[in-house]
């Protein structure tokens, strides 16, 4: 009976306009750009997932970072009140306001931020520098064009004007140097200290900034673990 009541007088449907992007019917390109516009959502998403699996202090403090710029973008558009082009063109907007782009706000912070760490957090501790440097730059370039294709997304879409995204996108970056400074030189120190909490030997968290190259360090390290039991499970079989 409650389910014939609730369908004689349904209620009004919203989609969850946090990942609802919309492009022009039959544009390709447009389809394209949709779904790469979508990429800070899915940053955001593996900042998560690597906190929940890694439970790292530095990915941590990134993704406050992350969270900052996001306030500061909510509190810039609050202030500035410029509307977005062509009102009425997207029907599922979390608000009216498009200066500065919050998109474009968000990728610049993570690839200026990701830069700074790649050149200036991680060294080299093995011999290959040639191979170091050249997987860097390579990474280095795909996320300038990942962070150009997001910016020019907007543009494209009519979620935003030029203007909106490139000074989104110098907020993106000025935040994102100063929080990486800020990171290293006032939290860094801090991080040992709040390794040692007993809630956060509790939760696992840990503190990994005075490894040079983690990647290396954990590669290194499980692989020896990963020998050492192969051989006492080989001793234990004989």
């Amino acid at each position: 009976m409650a389910m014939e009541e609730q369908c004689s007088a349904p209620p009004r449907w919203r989609s969850i306009s946090l990942t609802h992007v919309e492009h022009a019917e039959g544009d390709l390109t447009g389809q394209v750009l949709a779904y790469i516009s979508l990429f800070p959502i899915a940053i955001l998403v593996g900042f998560v997932t690597l906190i929940v699996f890694k439970r790292e202090l530095h990915t941590i403090s990134f993704f406050g970072g992350l969270i900052l710029n996001e306030g500061v973008n909510w509190v810039l558009k609050h202030i500035f009140r410029e509307p977005r082009p062509c009102a009425g063109a997207h029907t599922t907007l979390n608000t009216d306001y498009g200066m500065p782009s919050s998109h474009s706000q968000l990728i610049w912070f993570f690839v200026v931020y990701f830069f700074l760490f790649l050149y200036l957090r991680m060294h080299q501790t093995n011999n290959a520098r040639c191979v170091d440097l050249l997987w860097r730059h390579i990474l280095s370039i795909v996320l300038l064009g990942i962070a150009f294709s997001v910016s020019y997304s907007r543009v494209y879409l009519l979620y935003h004007t030029w203007s909106q995204v490139f000074y989104g996108g110098v907020a993106g970056c000025t935040i994102g140097i100063v929080w990486f400074f800020f990171t290293q030189e006032v939290l860094t120190p801090l991080f040992p200290k709040i390794a040692a909490w007993p809630i956060s030997e509790y939760f696992l968290v840990r503190d990994t900034s005075l490894i040079p190259n983690i990647l290396w360090f954990e590669y290194t390290v499980t692989r020896s673990e990963a020998r050492n039991r192969q051989r006492k499970l080989g001793t234990k079989l004989q």
